[in-house]
């Protein structure tokens, strides 16, 4: 059972939320908070996997109470789910550690698959959302184009460049599988494998890495 906190000030959204996450034997709720500065008392009194943090709310936003968050050292992951998809509030959460950033109009199998990606320890963010974040990291610094074969000891092979191209349009491990027609397995067995190559840690870092060496183009 993945334990998910629900950080929301409006009590109507985490009540239907609650309604639509314990419709899955694979979620328990084990509480929900009006603001940042309840959720922090949360998280150390119920020790969640998951906090389902809104941006917007008083006495303490969603940012910074996932800053305090994960300087406890406990091992929650914070995904935002919010209204709000401008550029400042989007490099703002994930700078401050959220490893998924969705919009509270998300259909519930992408909610329930972000709660799973980042249970694994894996980023979930909307197409739109990675989008930006390669945008904003192009603008920061802009190499010249360079050659896999010349900068990686063991290139990508085709199949993993088709795989992080696909990471880089924000597609899921299981839309991947969907998509190539191969298994869930098999998608993360590629991924660890194009990890290792570009000596990342994450899908994030991996796809900018790739942008840098030419491999994707967006």
């Amino acid at each position: 059972m993945i334990k998910i906190l629900i950080v929301d000030d409006q009590s109507l959204f985490r009540e239907a939320l609650k309604t639509l996450l314990n419709a899955s034997p694979d979620f328990e709720i084990v509480g929900d908070a009006s603001n940042g500065e309840e959720a922090l008392r949360m998280v150390l009194q119920h020790s969640p996997n998951i906090v389902l943090m809104d941006l917007r709310m008083p006495i303490m936003d969603g940012v910074e109470a996932t800053k305090r968050i994960l300087q406890m050292g406990k091992s929650v992951k914070v995904i935002v789910l919010t209204t709000f998809d401008d550029d400042e509030n989007v490099f703002e959460a994930l700078r401050a550690g959220a490893v998924g950033y969705l919009l509270k109009d998300v259909s519930s199998e992408k909610l329930y698959e972000a709660i799973k990606a980042a249970n694994q320890g894996e980023y979930f963010l909307l197409p739109s959302i990675t989008a930006k974040v390669v945008s904003e990291f192009s603008k920061i610094s802009k190499p010249a184009a360079k050659s896999q074969e010349m900068f990686l000891p063991d290139p990508l092979s085709p199949r993993e460049i088709e795989i992080i191209k696909l990471v880089a349009t924000g597609a899921s491990n299981k839309e991947i599988a969907d998509i190539l027609v191969i298994s869930e397995g098999t998608v993360k067995n590629h991924l660890s494998s194009i990890l290792s190559k570009l000596s990342v840690r994450d899908r994030m870092q991996a796809v900018l890495k790739a942008k840098e060496l030419g491999i994707i183009t967006i």
